[in-house]
């Protein structure tokens, strides 16, 4: 591994409350960050910030309802991988969070998972 693991850890607090400081601005660099620990924890590239944001301006945000989908799954991969206790219902948590305006909570659910995994 060329990467520490520990650099994919976030202080969820913080983040939080970066996120609704800047008017969620910060989201953003925070699920840049979500996309690199999986890449890097998936060992492929599944996830593209550039494309994501892309898709998401086209399709005037529905693309993130997929996204959060793919994350909470990709998530659970990586759980599974290393055998670690796997969190199944997060993809579908994850969109509905995201379907009711708390898709803040889902990147918080996220990071917790990708911090217990890394941690």
């Amino acid at each position: 591994m060329t990467y520490d693991e520990r650099d994919h850890t976030a202080n969820i607090p913080l983040y939080f409350l970066l996120s609704l400081l800047t008017c969620f601005l910060f989201d953003l660099y925070w699920n840049y960050r979500q996309m690199q620990a999986c890449n890097d924890l998936l060992e492929r590239d599944e996830f593209s910030f550039w494309l994501w944001l892309l898709l998401c301006f086209l399709t005037f945000g529905l693309y993130h309802f997929y996204y959060q989908y793919k994350m909470g799954t990709a998530i659970v991969e990586i759980q599974e991988r290393r055998q670690l206790p796997t969190t199944d219902g997060l993809p579908v948590l994850s969109v509905i969070a995201t379907l009711f305006g708390f898709g803040i909570v889902a990147d918080c659910i996220h990071q917790l998972e990708l911090n217990r995994i890394v941690g």
